[in-house]
C-alpha cells in the first residue's frame, strides 16, 4: 500500500491486511488513534482509497460536536438517508431503532463487502458511540471492516473514556500514529524545496513540530517565499496564513483549559526570551571589548618591536619581554560541559540523541520542568499535575522541547507565536501579570517578575509598582541602565501621584540620559522639576537636570536652573547650600560662568561661612591649591576638619569628591583613594550627579600618579563610552592618550589623538588636560613646535581660569622641555623657574621634584648638577613613580656631562630598572639610548617570578594567598580595595598565573 505520507508504513500494512481479511468474510475494528494534526484522516482516506482499489464498497462519514443533538446522527451520514429516522428527535434514540440501523448495515454486507470509515469519532453523538462498539462485537462473521480514527492527547481537562475501552482485545486492533521524527519532516521539506539549505530546512523541521498539518500549513504559507529567505519568526510574516490557522485549530481541538495553559507559556517563554536576548546582546558587547583589549595589546608588542632597531637587539629583547607582561590580563571565560542532546529551540540544530552526560543532568531538568509547570499552573488556574504531564506529552509529541536548562520551550518561534495569536492584547497583558505574580507568590527573582509585568497592562495594583520600582533600582545598581529605564517607563504608565510620579521621572530622566538615550533624559527631568515635590526631591532633581545640561555644553543654563530652585527655598539652607555647591562646581565647564560662581562663594565665605557650608568650602580649598595660593599641607588639614563635621546627604558627595581631588594632588593617593570608593558608594545609582563623574576622574588621576598603565589601559572601552555628547574629549581620553604614550604605543595614540577636532570644542578644564596630553604625544613624535604649541595653549586656558598652580597640568615645565630642544634656554629657565616657584607654594615631591629635574636641565652647570641630585631626593619620597624615572634619566645625563660617568651609569641603570618595572616603554627606551652613550650597560633584572615582585606586591599577594579577601585586605593594610586589586594584577603578570589559588604555590618557589 503506497500513500504520500511519510513513516505511516505499518498503519497501511495494517490496514491492507484487515481489508483482505475483510474480502474473506471475517470483519473487525481498527482504530486509528492520534494527536491533533498527526495524519489520522489521511491514513483513513488512504485506506478507503486502498479499499475501493480491492473493490469493498466504502462507507463514510466524518462526525462533528454539531450532530450530537440527533441520536445516531453519524451511523445515519454513514448508512445514507433512511427514511423512517425522518422523525427522530432528541431522546427517541432506543434499541429497536439500533437494530433497524444494524440490519441496514448487514444489507449492504450482503450486496459486496464493507469497508466503514469513520473519522473523529470522538466527536460522534453518544447513540452512535454505542452503535459503533456494538457492531464491532458483531462484524467479526462479516466482511465488513469498520475503520474509525479518534483524537488521543493529553489534555489539561481530561477527555472521556475511549471508544474501544468496553471492548475485548481480540475484536479491536489498535494502532497510534506517532508524531513525524526529524527526518521525515526533513524529506518533506525538501521535496517541497529542493534546493533549501540545511540550516532553513531544520529551521521548518521545527516549525513543523512532528506534526504533518502544522508542516504542510507552513510550507504552504512558504511557497511565495522559497530559500534563501529565511524561515520566519513570527505569523505576521506568512501569506495566507494557513499555519496560524493550524495552530489556532489545534488548540480549540484541545479545549479552553489546555489553550490557556499553552498561551500562558508561551507569553512566559516570550518574556524569558527577550531577557535572553538582551543579555546576549550585552555579552558580545562585554566580547568585543575584550577583544579590542587583545588587539590593542597585540598591537602594543608590534609596536614595541618596530620602535627597536636591528643595532639594539639585546635591549630590543628586554623591552619586548617587558611589553608582553605589561599586557593586562583578559578575564577567560571557562566553559562547562552541557547535557548534549538537551536542545536549544531557537538553535541552529536540535539532536535526539541522549548523552550520558544529559542523564545525569535528568533529575536537575525534572527539577526546573516542575517548577515550570507550578509556575504556569498558578498563573492559568489549572491543575499543576495536569499541567507536567501535557509537558510531557507535548515534548513527546515535538511540540515542545527542552532547553539547555531542561525546561520545556515551543520547538520554534514561529510556533510559539501562533499560540499566542489567538489572544487578543489585553488577554495578553493579563496573561503576563497573571504570570508576574505567581512568580513573585513563589519568590522568583525581582528582573523576572518586572520583565513579565512590562508586558502587562497598568491597573494600580501597589505590588506591582513596587516590584518595577525596586527591580529598577537593582538594575542601575548592577549596571543594566537599559533595564531600569525600562522598569521605570512601565511604573510611570500606573496611577502615581505627583510626588512619587516626580522621583520616577527624575530617576528615569537621569538614566535615560546616562544610557544610549541621551536627548529624553533632559526633558524628563525639566517636567519632573516642575511638578509639585518635597523640596529635597526638588533639589535632586535640578541638579541631575543641571549635570544633564552641563554635558550638553549648557553650563550657564544648568547654573540658572539651580539658581532659580535655590531662591524658592529660603526655608532650607541646607539645601539651599547643596544647590550652591553644584552651581560652582558645574561651573568648571565654562571660564565665564566659573569666575562669576567662584566669585560669588568666595564673597559669601569672607562675609558668612557657615552660609556656604563644608561642601563650599572644600571647593574654595579646591580653587586657592590650583591658584596657587595655598600649601598641601595646609589644604588637607582644612579638608580632614571639614569631614569631621556632620554632613547633609545632599552635600556629602560634594565634600568627599573634592577632598579626594586635592589629596590626590597633594600625594595622599591611598587616601584619595579611600574617598573616591567612599563617595562612590554613597551615590544613588538612579540618579545623574556631577560628582559621581568627578570621582571617577579622580579615580584616574590617581592611576596615572602611580604610573598604573595597564589599568588605564584595561579601561580603554570605558573611557570612549565616558565621553561627553558632540565628541569633545574627557579626562580619561587624556589619560588614556598619555598612557598609549608612555607604554610605546605611539600610533594608537596618534589615532585616539586624530579622534577630535578641538577647533570647535567648547571650553572646559578636561580640553585643557587633552591639550596637554596631545602634547607629549607631539613631543615624542618630534613635532617639538607642534607640542610646544599646545602646552602653552594649554597654559593660556589655565591661566584664564584662575589655574595657576602645577597640580593640575604641569605646562610650563612641558614647554620649558620644548624650549630647550629648540635653542631657547632663557625662555625655558623662565618657564621652569616660575614652576619651581609655584611648585614650592604647593609643596609635594610630585610638583616639586618635576620643577626642580626641568630647571637643573635649564640651568645647567654646578647649580644645574644641585638642583637635579636635588631633584632626585625629593622624589624619592613621592609615589610618582614615573617622575622619579624621568629625573634619574636626567640626572644622569648631566652626571655623564659633567665627566662623572661612573655615577652617571648607576643613576641611569636605576632610572632603566625602574621603567621597566613600571612599564614606560617610552622612559626605558631613553634610558638605555642614554647607558649606550655613557659606555655603559644595564644589568637585566628578575621579569618574572616571585624575586620580581615589588615589597607592596609581595606583601599582598601574602596575604591573597592565606586566603583574604580583597576587601580584608584593603581593610588591613588601610588602602583601598583598588590598589589591592592592581597590585595583585600586575603580581599576577610577573608569575605568570590567572588564579588566586595558583598563588601560594609560586610564592613559595
Amino acid at each position: 500500500m503506497t500513500g504520500p505520507l511519510r513513516e505511516r508504513e505499518d498503519a497501511h500494512a495494517l490496514l491492507a491486511a484487515e481489508a483482505e481479511r475483510a474480502r474473506a468474510g471475517a470483519g473487525r475494528l481498527v482504530l486509528l488513534r492520534g494527536a491533533t494534526g498527526t495524519g489520522r484522516s489521511a491514513v483513513l482516506e488512504a485506506a478507503a482509497a486502498h479499499a475501493t482499489h480491492l473493490g469493498l464498497r466504502v462507507l463514510r462519514a466524518r462526525c462533528s460536536p454539531d450532530d450530537i443533538a440527533l441520536p445516531f446522527s453519524s451511523v445515519l451520514h454513514l448508512l445514507g438517508s433512511v427514511p423512517e429516522f425522518a422523525d427522530v428527535g432528541p431522546g427517541d434514540g432506543d434499541r429497536g431503532s439500533a437494530a433497524r440501523l444494524w440490519r441496514l448495515l448487514r444489507s449492504y454486507a450482503d450486496e459486496s463487502p464493507l469497508m466503514v470509515a469513520v473519522d473523529d469519532v470522538h466527536l460522534a453523538d453518544e447513540a452512535s458511540r454505542r452503535w459503533f462498539v456494538e457492531a464491532a462485537r458483531r462484524i467479526d462473521r462479516l466482511p465488513v471492516l469498520l475503520v474509525a480514527t479518534e483524537r488521543s492527547q493529553y489534555d489539561i481537562e481530561p477527555r472521556p473514556a475511549g471508544l474501544t475501552h468496553a471492548l475485548s482485545p481480540s475484536v479491536v486492533r489498535t494502532h497510534t500514529l506517532a508524531p513525524l521524527t526529524d527526518n521525515a519532516s526533513a524529506d518533506l521539506v525538501r521535496a517541497a524545496f529542493p534546493t533549501a539549505s540545511e540550516r532553513w530546512t531544520a529551521d521548518c523541521v521545527r516549525a513543523g513540530a512532528g506534526s504533518p498539518l502544522l508542516l504542510h500549513a507552513l510550507l504552504d504559507d512558504l511557497d511565495g517565499a522559497p530559500p534563501p529567505t529565511a524561515v520566519p519568526r513570527t505569523c505576521a510574516a506568512l501569506y495566507p496564513g494557513s499555519y496560524p490557522a493550524a495552530v489556532s485549530w489545534w488548540l480549540d481541538s484541545a479545549g479552553p483549559a489546555t489553550a490557556e495553559v499553552a498561551r500562558t507559556l508561551a507569553a512566559l517563554e516570550q518574556a524569558e526570551r527577550t531577557e535572553q536576548t538582551e543579555r546576549a546582546v550585552r555579552e558580545e558587547r562585554a566580547a568585543s571589548d575584550v577583544r579590542a583589549a587583545r588587539r590593542a595589546s597585540a598591537e602594543q608588542v608590534e609596536n614595541a618591536e618596530r620602535a627597536e632597531s636591528a643595532e639594539r637587539a639585546e635591549s630590543a629583547e628586554r623591552a619586548e619581554g617587558f611589553v608582553a607582561r605589561d599586557t593586562v590580563p583578559v578575564p577567560f571565560s571557562f566553559s562547562f560541559p552541557l547535557p548534549d542532546p538537551v536542545p536549544d529551540p531557537e538553535s541552529d540544530s536540535c539532536t535526539d540523541t541522549v548523552t550520558e552526560a544529559a542523564q545525569e543532568a535528568l533529575p536537575a531538568a525534572e527539577a526546573a520542568t516542575d517548577a515550570l509547570a507550578a509556575l504556569v499552573a498558578d498563573a492559568s488556574g489549572a491543575d499543576p499535575a495536569r499541567v507536567s504531564g501535557w509537558f510531557t506529552a507535548m515534548t513527546r509529541l515535538g511540540v515542545l522541547r527542552p532547553d539547555r536548562a531542561g525546561r520545556p520551550r515551543y520547538a520554534h518561534p514561529l510556533l510559539r507565536d501562533a499560540v499566542l495569536g489567538g489572544w487578543s492584547t489585553a488577554r495578553r497583558q493579563d496573561a503576563h501579570r497573571a504570570v508576574a505574580q505567581a512568580m513573585l507568590r513563589r519568590g522568583d527573582h525581582l528582573d523576572a517578575v518586572a520583565r513579565q509585568l512590562l508586558g502587562s497592562a497598568p491597573a494600580g495594583l501597589t505590588w506591582a509598582l513596587r516590584v518595577l520600582r525596586d527591580a529598577a533600582t537593582v538594575a542601575a545598581r548592577d549596571a543594566r541602565p537599559g533595564d531600569a529605564v525600562r522598569y521605570l517607563r512601565r511604573a510611570l504608565q500606573e496611577p502615581l501621584p505627583d510626588d512619587l510620579r516626580q522621583r520616577l521621572l527624575t530617576e528615569l530622566g537621569s538614566l535615560e540620559y546616562a544610557s544610549a538615550d541621551n536627548p529624553a533624559g533632559i526633558p524628563r527631568l525639566a517636567e519632573a522639576l516642575d511638578l509639585p515635590a518635597e523640596p529635597r526631591d526638588q533639589v535632586r532633581t535640578a541638579i541631575a537636570l543641571g549635570t544633564a545640561l552641563v554635558g550638553r555644553g549648557e553650563v550657564r543654563t544648568a547654573v540658572e536652573v539651580l539658581r532659580r530652585l535655590e531662591g524658592r527655598l529660603a526655608g532650607h539652607p541646607d539645601l539651599a547650600r547643596a544647590l550652591q555647591t553644584a552651581s560652582a562646581l558645574l561651573s568648571d565647564q565654562d571660564q565665564a560662568v566659573r569666575r562669576e560662581a567662584y566669585r560669588w562663594l568666595t564673597e559669601t565665605a569672607e562675609r558668612s561661612p557657615e552660609l556656604v557650608g563644608a561642601s563650599g568650602q572644600a571647593l574654595l580649598v579646591r580653587y586657592a591649591a590650583t591658584a596657587g595660593d595655598l600649601p598641601a599641607q595646609e589644604a588637607m588639614r582644612r579638608l580632614r576638619t571639614l569631614l569631621t563635621e556632620p554632613a547633609d546627604p545632599l552635600a556629602e558627595p560634594f565634600l568627599l569628591g573634592t577632598a579626594a581631588a586635592v589629596a590626590q594632588w597633594a600625594d595622599e593617593l591611598d587616601e584619595a583613594e579611600r574617598l573616591v570608593e567612599r563617595g562612590l558608594a554613597g551615590q544613588h545609582p538612579s540618579l545623574l550627579h556631577p560628582m559621581e563623574q568627578a570621582l571617577l576622574d579622580t579615580r584616574w588621576d590617581i592611576a596615572a600618579a602611580r604610573g598604573a598603565y595597564g589599568t588605564l589601559l584595561a579601561a580603554l572601552p570605558e573611557a570612549g563610552r565616558a565621553r561627553r555628547i558632540g565628541g569633545s574629549p574627557v579626562n580619561a581620553d587624556a589619560h588614556t592618550l598619555l598612557a598609549l604614550v608612555e607604554t610605546g604605543r605611539t600610533p594608537q595614540a596618534r589615532r585616539l589623538a586624530d579622534t577630535f577636532d578641538l577647533r570647535d570644542t567648547p571650553d572646559s578644564w578636561e580640553l585643557n588636560r587633552f591639550l596637554y596630553a596631545r602634547g607629549v604625544l607631539r613631543f615624542t613624535e618630534g613635532d617639538v613646535a607642534g607640542a610646544l604649541h599646545d602646552f602653552l595653549e594649554c597654559g593660556r586656558r589655565q591661566s584664564a581660569r584662575a589655574v595657576h598652580s602645577p597640580v593640575v597640568t604641569p605646562w610650563r615645565t612641558a614647554a620649558a622641555e620644548c624650549r630647550l630642544v629648540l635653542g631657547n634656554p632663557q625662555e625655558a629657565l623662565a618657564l621652569a623657574a616660575e614652576e619651581l616657584r609655584l611648585a614650592r607654594v604647593w609643596n609635594t615631591p610630585r610638583t616639586t621634584g618635576r620643577a626642580l629635574r626641568v630647571l637643573g636641565r635649564a640651568t645647567r652647570g654646578r647649580r644645574g648638577l644641585e638642583l637635579g641630585a636635588e631633584a632626585v631626593a625629593v622624589l624619592r619620597d613621592s609615589p610618582a613613580e614615573a617622575e622619579l624615572v624621568a629625573s634619574l634619566l636626567a640626572h644622569g645625563r648631566q652626571l655623564t656631562a659633567a665627566g662623572e660617568r661612573g655615577r652617571g651609569r648607576d643613576h641611569l641603570r636605576e632610572g632603566a630598572e625602574r621603567a621597566e618595572r613600571l612599564g614606560s616603554v617610552r622612559l626605558l627606551t631613553y634610558a638605555e639610548q642614554a647607558l649606550r652613550t655613557a659606555g655603559g650597560r644595564r644589568t637585566t633584572p628578575a621579569h618574572t617570578g616571585s624575586g620580581s615582585l615589588t615589597g607592596s606586591e609581595r606583601r599582598i599577594a601574602e596575604l591573597a594567598a592565606d586566603g583574604r579577601t580583597n576587601t580584608e585586605i584593603a581593610d588591613l593594610l588601610h588602602v583601598a580595595r583598588r590598589t589591592v586589586e592592581t597590585h595583585l594584577t600586575s603580581a599576577y603578570r610577573k608569575l605568570g598565573i590567572r588564579r588566586r589559588g595558583e598563588l601560594r604555590g609560586v610564592l613559595d618557589d
